[in-house]
């Protein structure tokens, strides 16, 4: 009994002992040796609540990033910071790699029971695993637990063309020019090589980083075609930049090819350019609450243009391109790089990165 006594006095002397940093000498900080996530760092050696590792002596901060073609990624090594995006079938969430400090975006799917939601994670899996692109996210990883899909993907920093609009409203020709060559060849890359209409071309899906880099993500409802000239005739996307073919595909059982994406860059380029949605709704509103009147509005209306009054006739042409009801009509990606748009502010040597970056500097600091 004497023993259990001492033994119990000793657990609780234990439980009272807590750990304190000693004050720092002069020149000399704590994240000198610890990182933001809690790491302790000596040399090689790398110590947090995760365990013990030892990198490679050529590491002296962290160990190297992690390449997609690494395959040495897993859940438990990645800790939640945030959610920074939220869908009807789950979460995007900023994760950081517990050895390397590397930052992801974890895109977390509830498998559902449904053919066509199983059908479209596997879709947008597949279109992930084999794309390669700078101007595509990147793709690390996937795993399944408990229940979930969860991808692991390049973190974009700027966010979405979205979020950029919301703080900004309308974008610069110039800075609108180099925005727009990054997509097209990203497009160009999906169409030509990897025979593939993504079909949700919208501001959300293409994402912005501080290097100045655009990107496209989101292929949970893209068409995996046969050859660049085949077509697909199922409906699905986002109706307001939806071509007008994509709607009547519906009614009539048509079919859609490339094209489609084209036009829905261009009402995304428009939108980015005016500050507004180019479609009006019946009471003048930003927001349309009959979808039906607005896909009427899509397949009956004059195509959308780009004031001539306002913008360059380059603009402007680059528009008219990408915005013809007739989607024989319309410009393939390879015609449009070639456009005199492209390269109409090259003498500017446009910096995305400045750009990108300035911007959310000044949002963070409240100006």
């Amino acid at each position: 009994m004497k023993t259990n006594g001492k033994g119990a006095a000793l657990n609780g002397r234990k439980a009272d002992l807590q750990l304190s940093l000693p004050s720092s000498p002069h020149g000399v900080s704590i994240a000198d040796f610890l990182t933001e996530s809690g790491t302790f760092v000596d040399g090689d050696l790398r110590v947090n609540r995760d365990g013990i590792r030892i990198v490679s002596q050529t590491e002296t901060k962290a160990a190297a990033p992690i390449k997609p073609s690494d395959h040495q990624l897993s859940l438990a090594d990645l800790e939640a910071i945030k959610v920074i995006g939220k869908g009807s079938s789950g979460i995007v969430q900023l994760v950081r790699h517990k050895w390397t400090e590397q930052f992801f975006a974890l895109k977390v799917i509830q498998l559902r029971i449904e053919e066509k939601a199983r059908k479209a994670i596997a879709r947008e899996l597949r279109i992930n695993l084999t794309s390669q692109c700078p101007y595509v996210v990147k793709f690390y990883d996937s795993f399944y637990n408990n229940g979930d899909i969860s991808t692991v993907l390049e973190y974009m920093d700027g966010g979405s063309l979205a979020e950029f609009l919301k703080r900004n409203t309308r974008i610069a020709e110039p800075y609108l020019a180099a925005i727009c060559k990054q997509v097209l060849q990203g497009l160009s890359y999906l169409h030509h090589e990897k025979h593939i209409i993504h079909r949700d071309l919208k501001p959300s899906n293409i994402l912005i980083n501080h290097k100045g880099e655009v990107k496209i993500a989101d292929f949970g409802v893209s068409a995996i075609m046969a050859s660049t000239s085949g077509q697909a005739n199922t409906y699905v996307g986002t109706y307001h930049y939806m071509s007008p073919e994509r709607i009547s595909s519906e009614i009539s059982e048509g079919s859609h090819d490339y094209k489609s994406d084209i036009w829905s860059m261009g009402i995304v380029m428009l939108e980015c350019a005016t500050g507004q949605f180019p479609y009006s709704s019946p009471d003048q509103g930003e927001v349309w609450a009959n979808l039906f009147e607005l896909m009427e509005a899509i397949v009956e209306q004059p195509e959308p243009c780009a004031p001539s009054d306002q913008f360059s006739s380059e603009f402007c042409s680059f528009i008219s391109s990408c915005l013809q009801k007739d989607p024989k009509k319309r410009r393939s990606t390879s015609e449009l790089l070639t456009h005199a748009f492209m390269n109409k502010y090259d003498y500017l040597q446009v910096d995305l990165s400045s750009y990108f970056t300035n911007e959310v500097s000044q949002e963070t600091s409240g100006k």
